[in-house]
């Protein structure tokens, strides 16, 4: 049998929480022998069987709360559950540590299979009267026999105490099991802290009253194993602020039913290695996944923390037989101890069963979307706008309003860029990524005077990241200076969007005439919507040498048709996008 805590653990789980009273309960108060707590359903039915065919009688499983599930001997009354607790204990029958509880905290039944009630008493059996019952005490402890109970914890209840101490600020060794000086350091800062006779060994009635704090930050959020056979996984998750919400492959949605706005998601489908890597890109790019935090991937896995003003989030993924599971946990920021404790039980609670979320399971409607991935939504940027490779080092060009107030940068929503360069005169910046980016194809820059009324075309993204390559907006040089005869700009007859400002202005050779501006009103005037301006090439070029940023030049006079243009424009031309953080 697998216990996932100790005897003393399981035992003070249900006597702590129900408060600690001195003195002895009444002489027919019913009693219960409680001799383990297990962490899922089926390693309790597991254990509560083996009891049971060991030829051990009035053997009762019952749910704990917090997502305990207890086994426990009864019901008797406790002169019987005294009696009954040390044969079994010399004979080696149940647990060494195992002991009484008055089972005020035992709710629904789960065994023996088919009865149900919560401590239901035999037939025939007074009735306990409405009120609670007296909590049964733990009986105080000398030094000596708080160190004897405690020789009898198990290296990994050793772990947890020391847990429950780091969590409480009294412990920072690492977490091994091994009882030294800084253990007992913790312990009898613990016991001055809560009023207690320092000694530095920690009693059962101690360690109790430590566990009772350590889950009282779950109370209210019902801690409960839910076993989803269509998904194909169990796992331990806060039940009472999120409830099944229906399936979106590859995702069972549980979501928030009050005011704490939590969700979790059970991640379950068919798949190999390539796929699950392309899940871990769609993940990064959802909402409920913030840009900041670690990830880590690996050829079996991967997690994702995410980490926002506004919430938190934890995803882990695992391949395992053809099969990608996991999960995620989405909590509001600044409740880091709940959220700790949360996914410190979901973690250790996750187990695969059969099965895996069938990809059919929910057929297209009418509510699907383009920024919606498997109805979450994707994460949307401040302002998309265009840019375009300028060297072989990657440098992109860019406005200096696409980079305004952005928390983060993005080239095609993928590479992290930031600014090394900025002309709030001319109006440009240039962006360089974070990692080592080859571009496929740089501009040529055409610092020469262009021919009035010659074609040119804009390469830029009018409609944000919703295509995946740029477009091509044809039109005219309508003259080589602005609309008050500024010398540094150029005036087109092209009708540009939002979306391409920043884009380059090419002519009909494929050469980079400037870079188009953003539409602003001209002294208070709005423009007809066919006006657009661009940075002149050679203000460009000047800016940039003197910046240190390298461009190339041309002189060459050629010309190319419309897809070989397009086509070009493709390689040059880049999304930029300003996130908020």
């Amino acid at each position: 049998m697998r216990r996932m805590t100790s005897g003393l653990f399981a035992i003070v789980l249900a006597v702590a929480v129900s408060g600690l009273a001195a003195g002895s309960a009444a002489a027919q108060q019913r009693a219960w022998v409680q001799i383990e707590a297990q962490r899922t359903l089926t390693d309790a039915q597991e254990s509560a069987r083996g009891y049971a065919a060991a030829g051990i009688d009035d053997v009762n499983g019952f749910l704990l709360g917090s997502g305990w599930y207890g086994i426990a001997l009864g019901p008797y009354t406790e002169g019987e559950a005294r009696s009954v607790r040390r044969t079994l204990r010399a004979r080696g029958l149940i647990p060494a540590d195992s002991y009484l509880v008055d089972g005020s905290r035992f709710g629904q039944r789960y065994w023996p299979a088919g009865v149900t009630g919560a401590a239901a008493a035999p037939e025939n059996a007074p009735q306990a009267e409405p009120a609670a019952p007296d909590p049964i005490a733990i009986p105080d402890e000398t030094v000596a026999e708080a160190r004897a109970a405690e020789r009898r914890l198990t290296r990994a209840d050793k772990r947890e105490l020391q847990e429950m101490l780091q969590w409480a600020g009294h412990y920072t060794g690492p977490i091994d099991g091994l009882f030294g000086g800084g253990t007992r350091r913790a312990m009898a800062a613990w016991q001055e802290a809560n009023n207690h006779e320092v000694t530095g060994v920690m009693t059962t009635g101690q360690r109790a009253e430590l566990l009772a704090a350590y889950n009282a930050i779950l109370d209210g959020l019902d801690m409960a194993t839910v076993r989803d056979e269509t998904a194909g996984i169990e796992m331990t998750m806060p039940t009472g602020v999120v409830a099944f919400e229906g399936y979106e492959p590859p995702f069972a949605r549980y979501d928030a039913t009050g005011d704490l706005d939590a969700q979790v998601l059970l991640i379950s489908q068919p798949g190999d290695r390539t796929r699950m890597f392309g899940l871990y890109e769609i993940m990064q790019t959802l909402e409920i996944v913030p840009r900041e935090g670690p990830r880590e991937r690996t050829a079996q896995g991967f997690t994702i923390e995410g980490i926002g003003e506004e919430i938190h989030s934890f995803t882990s993924v695992s391949l395992d037989d053809g099969r990608i599971k996991g999960f995620t946990l989405v909590w509001p920021a600044g409740d880091a101890d709940r959220r700790a404790r949360v996914l410190d039980e979901m973690r250790a609670s996750f187990a695969r069963t059969d099965g895996v979320l069938d990809p059919a399971i929910a057929p297209p409607d009418d509510d699907q979307a383009i920024d919606l991935v498997s109805g979450l939504q994707v994460r949307r940027p401040l302002r998309d706008r265009s840019g375009f490779y300028v060297n072989e080092g990657g440098d992109v060009l860019t406005t200096t309003e696409a980079v305004e107030g952005c928390g983060s940068i993005t080239l095609a929503k993928a590479h992290e860029a930031r600014p090394v360069h900025r002309d709030d005169a001319l109006g440009l910046a240039v962006l360089r990524p974070e990692d080592a980016l080859a571009p496929p194809q740089v501009a040529d820059f055409n610092v020469g005077v262009p021919r009035l009324q010659a074609d040119v075309a804009v390469a830029g993204f009018p409609y944000g990241g919703v295509l995946a390559t740029p477009a091509l907006t044809f039109g005219t040089l309508a003259d080589i200076r602005g609309l008050e005869g500024e010398d540094t700009v150029k005036r087109l007859s092209l009708a540009a969007e939002e979306g391409d400002a920043g884009g380059p202005v090419f002519d009909d050779g494929g050469a980079v005439l400037g870079m188009l501006l953003p539409r602003r009103p001209e002294n208070g005037r709005v423009l007809p919507p066919d006006v657009s301006f661009s940075v002149h090439a050679d203000q460009i070029v000047a800016s940039l040498d003197a910046a240190g940023v390298p461009v190339q030049t041309t002189d060459v006079e050629a010309s190319m048709s419309p897809a070989a243009l397009t086509q070009m424009a493709a390689d040059v031309a880049v999304l930029v996008s300003c996130w908020e953080n």
